[in-house]
């Protein structure tokens, strides 16, 4: 690992079961959709730029949801996601590298595949448009991102403080997400991406994850200089299996339109 931070117990357990995995029979090769491109059209069309995020369930999870994730990528399509994400991590999140590969062919925006990719081999797994690569669980990040590129990933790299962005930066790292969730305590505090995002260069796509769970998170990280958000569990409602995931992304996408900023008295109280 690239840091001698405590980790949570489950985050640990997610690291030993990935390093566990077996990677892909063979070397991958992406056509990509570009992200930066998706972001672009989703402001050009007035929505905030989300990528919202297929979890069936997590360790922070108050349930789990078992509807079809074609037909819960396509909700969030339809409420206006600019990209989807898809947890292919089986044992803590109940994902699959099959469900993002049907995913990826029934929506026609970019697909993140989100796991923990720890060895170049970790990567061969399916094809996705982006890939993540986290920081704090790697040992030579450089190395990764060029082996993702060369397949044709968009490689996004998470960072949770100042020096792990300067380790992304070095890397390469174009698109960059900020993880508002504490990998120690597993606690969410959106001054995270606010104490970090200052430092980013304005030519790279920066990404707020974690704890963005209403309209007002997303106008704070927007006006905090993120060019995209990454949202999971305020999307997917775990607590409440039959809830509405295009209407729960619509109101994110649709945050900073007039509508949505005068009801925000009507949220907070």
């Amino acid at each position: 690992m690239n840091s001698d931070t405590e980790l949570a117990p489950a985050v640990q357990s997610i690291l030993e079961a990935a390093r566990e995995r077996a990677g892909g029979e063979g070397v991958v090769d992406v056509d990509a959709r570009s992200l930066p491109d998706a972001l672009a059209d989703a402001e050009a069309d007035g929505r905030v730029p989300v990528i919202a995020e297929v979890k069936p369930t997590s360790p922070t999870a108050e349930g789990t949801r078992d509807d079809d994730p074609v037909e819960l990528a396509r909700a969030m399509v339809d409420g206006g996601a600019a990209a989807i994400s898809v947890l292919t991590e089986p044992t803590h999140f109940g994902g699959s590298p099959e469900a993002l590969t049907r995913i990826r062919e029934a929506v026609d925006v970019p697909v993140l595949r989100k796991d923990f990719v720890v060895e170049e081999d970790g990567m061969d797994v399916v094809e996705a448009d982006l890939l993540l690569l986290i920081v704090r669980f790697v040992d030579d990040l450089e190395n990764l991102v060029a082996a993702a590129r060369e397949r044709g990933f968009q490689p996004l790299v998470e960072v949770h403080d100042r020096a792990e962005l300067e380790t992304a930066l070095e890397a390469g790292a174009e698109i960059i997400g900020v993880n508002n969730r504490d990998l120690a305590k597993l606690e969410v505090d959106l001054e995270t991406f606010e104490s970090v995002a200052p430092d980013a260069p304005d030519d790279v796509t920066l990404i707020a994850e974690s704890g963005v769970g209403s309209p007002a998170d997303v106008r704070r990280m927007r006006a905090a200089g993120a060019d995209a958000l990454l949202v999971g569990s305020a999307i997917m409602d775990h607590g409440a299996g039959d809830s509405d995931v295009t209407a729960n992304t619509r109101r994110l996408t649709r945050a900073e339109s007039a509508d949505a900023a005068d009801s925000t008295e009507t949220e907070t109280t």
